[in-house]
């Protein structure tokens, strides 16, 4: 399943809804709308951070001064996420050993998926 893009700053979990490019023989950041594909030395930026960057001194800043919009989603996003809510929906059938476990207050040694169960110790 494709997630959307995030924004590239580290602990910023906003959509992306910019992408920021650097020109250095000419010290120049370019903050313009979301490219269509992430492409490496390309960072995507959410608005908040899109409209507060700065750049070091001596470089310039050309920045987008038109609405930063996310992009629409596509039928593939839209098709991942239909798939995704009825796969969460979906009971998991309950496997006679673990029901037969409960019935009788047991507890089994053995492994269920990364964690392993210890009995009690009586």
């Amino acid at each position: 399943m494709r997630s959307p893009r995030r924004c590239s700053r580290n602990g910023c979990p906003r959509q992306a809804v910019a992408t920021l490019t650097y020109i250095y023989n000419e010290s120049t950041a370019v903050v313009g709308p979301l490219a269509a594909f992430a492409e490496p030395h390309t960072y995507d930026l959410c608005e908040q951070h899109a409209r507060s960057l700065t750049a070091p001194r001596g470089w310039e800043v050309v920045r987008h001064e038109g609405e930063f919009e996310p992009p629409p989603p596509t039928t593939d996003d839209l098709v991942a996420l239909a798939e995704a809510v009825r796969e969460a929906a979906r009971p998991a059938p309950p496997r006679p050993a673990e029901l037969e476990a409960e019935i009788n207050g047991d507890h089994p040694t053995g492994r269920r998926g990364h964690l392993r169960v210890i009995p009690p110790n009586r």
